[in-house]
């Protein structure tokens, strides 16, 4: 009768032993589980989503219209990087591109940015410019593009939380077409 309780004892414990020494290969000396990273609030600037490049000197009129443009989302994710003390955001922004009637080329530079700010919104700790390039093959006149991945260091500890951030996502425009943006709202 003992060894019958013995065997179904250490059968029971093989699958916690198996798991156990799994979870000792892990990571090596001295690691602790590492949490995924939460991304700071990212938000595409309504004012600066849309883009309307017109012909230079020849007004706004749609017939001088060269390319439109729209910020249409984004993909992120975030890893805490440097031990913990900075937050990598990784970054791709998705656009929609339409050729306008005054177009003489096949593709259109889109000039945008990402802003970092503090989390009211209120204050630009930093801003970066990127430019995405859309083709418009023969016969076709509108198109899709996604940015190549960029990578946002924020710096954590000393102060410095990832509730202090906010990431704004626009096109780099001109301050003519800012205001126009401004005049006519989100199209």
């Amino acid at each position: 009768m003992r060894g019958k309780f013995h065997r179904r004892r250490a059968a029971a414990l093989v699958p916690a032993l198996v798991v156990l020494a799994l979870a000792a290969g892990c990571g090596g000396e001295g690691s602790r589980p590492v949490l995924p990273a939460t991304c700071p609030r990212i938000g595409i600037l309504a004012e600066a989503a849309d883009l309307l490049r017109f012909r230079p000197g020849a007004g706004q009129d749609l017939s001088a219209l060269e390319v439109g443009a729209r910020v249409t989302g984004f993909d992120a994710r975030c890893d805490y990087a440097n031990r913990g003390r900075a937050l990598e955001v990784r970054l791709t922004v998705d656009m929609e591109a339409e050729r306008g009637p005054a177009s003489q080329a096949r593709s259109a530079e889109l000039p945008w940015f990402v802003a970092v700010t503090d989390a009211a919104g209120e204050a630009i700790l930093n801003k970066r410019e990127f430019a995405t390039r859309v083709g418009f093959p023969p016969n076709v006149g509108r198109t899709r593009a996604r940015s190549e991945e960029i990578s946002i260091m924020l710096p954590l500890g000393d102060g410095r939380r990832l509730g202090d951030y906010a990431l704004l996502i626009g096109f780099q425009l001109t301050p003519e077409e800012l205001a126009a943006n401004r005049r006519r709202g989100p199209l």
